[in-house]
C-alpha cells in the first residue's frame, strides 16, 4: 500500500472514531462468530473418537442441544455485528455527504467551471458508497475473518503443528498474488470512475436538451454517444472483474494443493504415529473451514482498491478551497444594509486558466451613485457579464479594487456582500418546489416564509391573477426548473424572488430578451416596480429597453469606451450610436 492509500485510510479512520463504542460492540460480536467457527472442528474429535465407541451414550442428548445453542449464538452474534456496523457506516455516509455538499455550496466559481454536474453527482451520490464499501468490507473481513483464521489456525497447530506448517504456505503465496493484481485494479478503477461520470453527463445533456434532441431528430446520434461510452464502461468493468476475480480461484487452487499435501502426510503419520480418526477429521474440518475466511480476505482486495480510488475523488473534492476561509471572517467587516454606491477603480480581470485568451477587463474606472440605473452595452465578448459577476465576488479582480459604500469589497464578509444583491437573468433558475418557496428562496423551511410578503411580491410581479387560478395558490409545485409555467411566468417569478429579497442593488442580465411582446410588457412593468429606489445594473443587447437609464456604459474588448446618457451618446456618434443605428435599421 502506497503513501497515498495510507493517507486515505487514515482519513477514513478519523470518521470512525466518534463511533468507537458501536465498533467495539460489533468487534466483540464478530469475536463470538469466530469462536463459534472454531468450536465446530473442536467438537469433531471427541464425537468421532468417543461417540462411536459408546463412551458418550449417557450424554447423547447434550450433543444436539450444544450444536443448536452454538448455531444460535453464532447467528445472533453475526446479526448484531452486521447491525452495529450498518449503523456506523450509515452515520459516516451521512457525515461524508454532508461535508461534500457543504464544500459544493461554498466552492469557488472556478470549481464549477472545471467540473460537470454529472461528475459532482457521481461523487456525492455514488462514489461515497464505494468508500463505505471499504469500511464495511475491511471491518468484516479484516476482523471477523481474521479472528476466525487465527482461531482455526491455532487449533490446527494444537492438533498437529507439522501439518499446519503446510497450511501456512498459503499466506505468502496469496499475498504475492494480491500485490500483482492491486496495481492493475487501481488503474482500471480510475478509468471506470471517469467513464461513469462521462456516461452520466451524456444522460444529463440529453435530458436537459430533450427539445433540441427531438426537433433535430438527434435521437440516434445521442444513442450512439451513449452506447459508445456504455460499451467502454462495460469493457473496463469486465477487465476489473477478470483482474479482481483471479484472487478467489487462485486462492482455491492453492488451498486444494495444500489440502492434497496434508492428506498424504496425514495418511503417512497415521501409519507411524497412530493419528486417530477423530483427530484427522477435526484437522481436515478445521482446514476446510479456514479456506472460506481466507477467500474472503483475498476477495477484499477488489472492493478495497475500488474504494481507495473513490476515496481519492471524495477527499479531493472535500479539499477544494472555499470561497472564503473561516479565519478571514474574523478580520472582515459586516454590512447589514448597503446604501448602494459602487465604485470600480482601475479594475482588470483575466480568465487565467484559458491560455492565450486576452484579458476580459482592463482598467475599468466607474462610479455608480445609490439608486442610479446604469446600463452596460457593447458587442458580445466586451466584458459586460464579467464586470457584473465581479460584484457578487463570483470572481476576484486580477487588478484594481471594487468598493461598496466606500468599503473595499474584499474586506466585507462574503455573505453580507451577496445579501445586498438581487439578480434577474434571462436564464431563469427555479427550483422543484412551491411558488412560495421559490419566491422566498433562502428561507429556512416553510416556517421561515413570510407568506403575506411573498404574495405582495407576486402581485408586484404581475402574477396575482395566476395565483388566483391555481387550486393550491402559492403552495403549487412548479416542476423541474418551473417547467409547469410559461416563459413569461417563469421570468416574473424570478422578479418576484428579487422583490421579496428587497436588496439595495439589482443586477438585470437580459431579463426580457427571450420573451414575446405581451410577456415583455408585463415583465418590464414588474421590473420598473422592482428597480424603484435601487441601484440597478442592466446588461442589455436590445438598446430600446435601456434608453431611459440614468447612464449607459459601453464596453468593447474589455475597455470602457463610452459613458453617458442615451442622448449624449447618440450625439457623440461613437460605438453606441453605431450599434443603435444597426439595431433600428434591422428593426
Amino acid at each position: 500500500m502506497n503513501a497515498q492509500d495510507r493517507t486515505a485510510l487514515n482519513r477514513l479512520i478519523t470518521y470512525l472514531k466518534p463511533h468507537i463504542r458501536l465498533i467495539m460492540g460489533s468487534l466483540i460480536a464478530m469475536a463470538f462468530v469466530a469462536a463459534a467457527e472454531t468450536s465446530i472442528p473442536a467438537l469433531m474429535k471427541p464425537l468421532l473418537d468417543e461417540g462411536f465407541t459408546g463412551q458418550l451414550n449417557s450424554k447423547l442428548w447434550q450433543i444436539p442441544v450444544f450444536l443448536v445453542g452454538l448455531a444460535m449464538v453464532r447467528s445472533l452474534a453475526q446479526f448484531f455485528s452486521n447491525y452495529l456496523l450498518s449503523r456506523v457506516i450509515n452515520s459516516v455516509l451521512l457525515k461524508l455527504r454532508e461535508q461534500m455538499f457543504q464544500t459544493l455550496l461554498h466552492a469557488r466559481t472556478s470549481f464549477f467551471q472545471k467540473n460537470s454536474a454529472s461528475n459532482l453527482i457521481n461523487a456525492v451520490v455514488f462514489e461515497v458508497n464505494n468508500v463505505l464499501a471499504v469500511m464495511g468490507g475491511m471491518l468484516i473481513s479484516l476482523v471477523r475473518d481474521t479472528l476466525t483464521v487465527i482461531g482455526l489456525m491455532s487449533y490446527l497447530i494444537y492438533l498437529n503443528w507439522q501439518l499446519t506448517l503446510v497450511v501456512f504456505i498459503i499466506f505468502p503465496v496469496i499475498a504475492f498474488v494480491m500485490s500483482k493484481v492491486n496495481r492493475r485494479l487501481r488503474s482500471l478503477n480510475r478509468e471506470q470512475q471517469t467513464l461513469t461520470s462521462d456516461l452520466a453527463y451524456i444522460v444529463e445533456e440529453a435530458s436537459a436538451g430533450f427539445k433540441i434532441v427531438k426537433v433535430h431528430g438527434a435521437e440516434q446520434y445521442e444513442m450512439n454517444r451513449f452506447l459508445e461510452k456504455a460499451e467502454r464502461l462495460r469493457q473496463f468493468a469486465l477487465k476489473s472483474a477478470v483482474a479482481g476475480g483471479l484472487n478467489q480461484p487462485i486462492t482455491q487452487l492453492i488451498a486444494s494443493m495444500a489440502l492434497s499435501v496434508v492428506l498424504v502426510i496425514a495418511l503417512m503419520q497415521s501409519a507411524t504415529e497412530g493419528t486417530t480418526v477423530g483427530g484427522f477429521a477435526a484437522f481436515i474440518t478445521a482446514m476446510m473451514l479456514v479456506i472460506s475466511p481466507l477467500k474472503h480476505l483475498a476477495d477484499i482486495n477488489q472492493p478495497l482498491q475500488r474504494g481507495l480510488t473513490a476515496a481519492e475523488m471524495i477527499f479531493g473534492l472535500m479539499d477544494e478551497p472555499l470561497e472564503e476561509a473561516e479565519d478571514r471572517k474574523l478580520n472582515m467587516k459586516s454590512l447589514d444594509k448597503a446604501k448602494g454606491s459602487i465604485r470600480f477603480e482601475d479594475v482588470g480581470f483575466s480568465y487565467q486558466q484559458e491560455v492565450g485568451r486576452e484579458d476580459a477587463l482592463r482598467g475599468i474606472n466607474l462610479s455608480i451613485k445609490p439608486g442610479e440605473v446604469v446600463a452596460f452595452v457593447g458587442p458580445s465578448g466586451g466584458g459586460k457579464s464579467t464586470l457584473v459577476n465581479l460584484l457578487p465576488r463570483f470572481f476576484k479582480p486580477t487588478s484594481g479594487r471594487i468598493f461598496l459604500d466606500d468599503i473595499p469589497l474584499e474586506d466585507i464578509v462574503l455573505a453580507d456582500v451577496r445579501k445586498q444583491i438581487a439578480f434577474v437573468s434571462q436564464d431563469v433558475i427555479l427550483f422543484n418546489d412551491t411558488i412560495a418557496a421559490n419566491v422566498a428562496y433562502g428561507a429556512t423551511g416553510q416556517e421561515g416564509i413570510d407568506r403575506g410578503r411573498a404574495m405582495e411580491a407576486l402581485e408586484a410581479a404581475n402574477l396575482g391573477a395566476l395565483i388566483q387560478e391555481l387550486p393550491e395558490g402559492i403552495d403549487t409545485l412548479i416542476g423541474d426548473n418551473g417547467n409547469r409555467l410559461s416563459g413569461g411566468q417563469r421570468q416574473r417569478l424570478a422578479i418576484a424572488r428579487a422583490i421579496y429579497k428587497n436588496a439595495p442593488i439589482l443586477i438585470l442580465d437580459e431579463a426580457t430578451s427571450a420573451l414575446d411582446s405581451e410577456s415583455e410588457r408585463q415583465v418590464q412593468d414588474a421590473l420598473d416596480r422592482l428597480m424603484t429606489g435601487r441601484t440597478t445594473l442592466v446588461i442589455a443587447h436590445r438598446l430600446s429597453t435601456i434608453e431611459h437609464a440614468d447612464r449607459i456604459v459601453v464596453l468593447d474588448h474589455g475597455h470602457l469606451v463610452e459613458n453617458g446618457s442615451h442622448k449624449d451618446l447618440i450625439k457623440n456618434d461613437g460605438l453606441y450610436a453605431n450599434l443603435h443605428r444597426i439595431q433600428f435599421a434591422n428593426a
